[in-house]
């Protein structure tokens, strides 16, 4: 399904849910429709899914219950194995059915939400979706919220995993009374980018036949990178892997995305088990595991104060997460692409999607800084490249995706390369969702696969490639004498006194020699000066505005001139043929 039509089916069906949300107002605050709206919309999407299959469910139920010794577990094995769906409902009924006998609908629809397996029980008392419905009895809404959600075609013949997972994406993003500034729900076509990106520069041991590919996001959300990229992954314009032979695994912090994302795992026929509730950063789900792709949207300007100790507390041990430092507080962006680069397997690939400042908060010797450090002289970035601006349905500013190895190919070794992709998308169409207002078609990701694969030989205009040196400076300290009264340098014990008003420091790339840079560069206009280098710091930091910046030259004064003669002429025009 291509964009256009992907945007309008899903944007139909949040609409009809809307108009459901609308019919909680009254009980409900708008900052509480998704308590209702969120759980519903899961519950109609199991609903569909066992509509067709409901009769044959029945019979395994029915025969199978016989033996005392059967689990509800054992049971959802088995419907899994025969039907592909790993849940059931032991009523084996639809909201349809419910809706038509209205006298009974409160008791019935408890039983309804009481009689699911095992693994759909625990999303729902996640969700506390059971207080939701007493709530919604004691007002007397239920019935109308049961029959509004029953009449949304949420089937999967209808609905395909994508789809669905755009529309619960923006159920969640409309209802969710805690989201964050840093919740930004990844688009498809980026999560696409960043898997092309990952096996594009993948060795033959990840693409080999038969290979088990152990896939994790530390904040999984919704599920949507997981599942959009097994779903690339294994499609015929992707690279045609075998979905047995593709593990999906991922965290999450965000009790309602935990829940949704587990929900995915279900319909998609994955192991709900291997997504686990917690915070990555003090609570690893995963000690010890690694994995062969590590995807990731971390939150951006994460403050991580509350996590601080539990981090620190890690730090001490040998074999902690956080080998290369960590960033200030106020940002844990670099904490998570940590975690990926401690989860990695020896020829795992990574994709994690940033803002701005990892690529250069932070001065010399700052956490931020040597973090970058650790990660450019272990050869372990091989690109970044920068996309457009307003690709995210919660912020509208630049965002870089980082791709990262354990083991780089050979020509890339010592080298990094930088794309500027800002200007590939198309209009988001037929409109914006959110601040979400452009879109990366095929031809666009098609032109920065070209860049990053052409490598040395790409238009240098967008691709520039760097070595890992011209990222570092060394940070020396410029110190002047103190002078007293009669203009003679003050000497204490045999040196000379320095005058700390008049201290400085520069950042001299590391490419450059020192002294002949303090040469030409400081001389000429402080004469007196002199380093201290037992104050040197080394530091790294990409600048990747700077190395793409464009001079536009100033407009002439005399256009300027002109535009204000225009304008106040205009401006004069005007107020005349309102007097008249």
């Amino acid at each position: 399904m291509n964009n256009n039509a992907l945007t309008a089916d899903s944007s139909a069906k949040v609409s009809l849910v809307e108009n459901i949300a609308n019919k909680t107002r009254g009980p409900y605050t708008p900052e509480k429709y998704g308590n209702v709206i969120i759980p519903m919309a899961i519950i109609r999407r199991f609903d569909c899914m066992l509509a067709p299959k409901n009769k044959e469910i029945a019979k395994i139920i029915e025969l199978l219950s016989k033996n005392k010794a059967v689990t509800e577990i054992q049971i959802e094995q088995a419907v899994q194995k025969q039907f592909g769906i790993p849940f059931y409902n032991k009523k084996c009924v639809t909201l349809e059915q419910l809706v038509g006998d209205s006298d009974n609908i409160n008791a019935n629809f408890i039983e309804f939400i009481k009689s699911y397996s095992p693994s759909v029980q625990k999303i729902l008392q996640d969700l506390k979706f059971r207080e939701e419905v007493d709530f919604m009895i004691k007002k007397g809404i239920l019935f109308e919220v049961v029959k509004a959600f029953s009449e949304v075609d949420f089937h999967p013949n209808t609905t395909d995993p994508i789809t669905m997972g755009h529309i619960f994406e923006e159920i969640i993003r409309k209802y969710k009374a805690n989201a964050e500034a840093g919740d930004h729900y990844t688009p498809r076509e980026v999560i696409r980018l960043c898997c092309e990106l990952m096996m594009s520069g993948a060795d033959d041991e990840l693409k080999k036949e038969g290979k088990i590919l152990r896939v994790y996001d530390g904040c999984c959300g919704t599920g949507g990178m997981l599942t959009t990229l097994k779903k690339y992954l294994t499609s015929e314009e992707g690279f045609g892997i075998s979905p047995d032979n593709i593990k999906l695994y991922g965290e999450e912090i965000n009790p309602e995305s935990y829940a949704i994302c587990c929900a995915e795992m279900l319909m998609m026929n994955e192991e709900a088990k291997n997504i686990r509730e917690g915070n990555t950063l003090t609570d690893d789900k995963f000690k010890g595991e690694k994995f062969d792709l590590l995807i990731t949207n971390p939150p951006f300007g994460h403050e991580w104060k509350t996590d601080k100790s539990a981090v620190e507390a890690e730090l001490k041990l040998p074999a902690n997460r956080f080998v290369a430092g960590t960033p200030r507080v106020s940002d844990g962006q670099l904490l998570f692409l940590q975690n990926l680069l401690a989860k990695a397997e020896d020829d795992a690939r990574i994709a994690i999607i940033l803002n701005g400042s990892p690529l250069f908060s932070g001065d010399a010797g700052s956490g931020e800084s040597e973090i970058r450090r650790y990660i450019l002289e272990n050869n372990l970035l091989e690109a970044i490249v920068a996309l457009p601006d307003q690709m995210f349905y919660n912020t509208g500013i630049y965002t870089y995706i980082w791709v990262l190895a354990k083991k780089v190919a050979p020509e890339r070794f010592g080298k990094v390369q930088l794309i500027n992709a800002i200007d590939y998308y198309i209009d988001q169409k037929p409109k914006s969702l959110g601040n979400k207002r452009k879109f990366i078609d095929d031809k666009s990701i098609e032109k920065i696969l070209n860049l990053y694969k052409a490598y040395d030989k790409a238009d240098p205009e967008y691709s520039k490639i760097f070595d890992i040196a011209d990222f570092g400076y060394t940070k020396v300290t410029v110190e002047c004498p103190l002078y007293d009264e009669n203009g003679e340098k003050v000497v204490k014990r045999g040196a000379v006194q320095v005058d700390t008003a008049r201290r400085d420091t520069e950042n001299i790339p590391l490419k450059q020699d020192i002294e002949e840079y303090v040469k030409n560069e400081v001389l000429p206009y402080v004469p007196d000066a002199f380093l201290d280098r037992s104050k040197d710091k080394l530091g790294y930091e990409i600048p990747f505005t700077r190395y793409f910046y464009k001079y536009v030259p100033p407009r002439s004064s005399e256009d300027i001139k002109q535009e204000i003669i225009d304008n106040e002429k205009a401006v004069q025009e005007l107020s005349k043929a309102v007097l008249q």
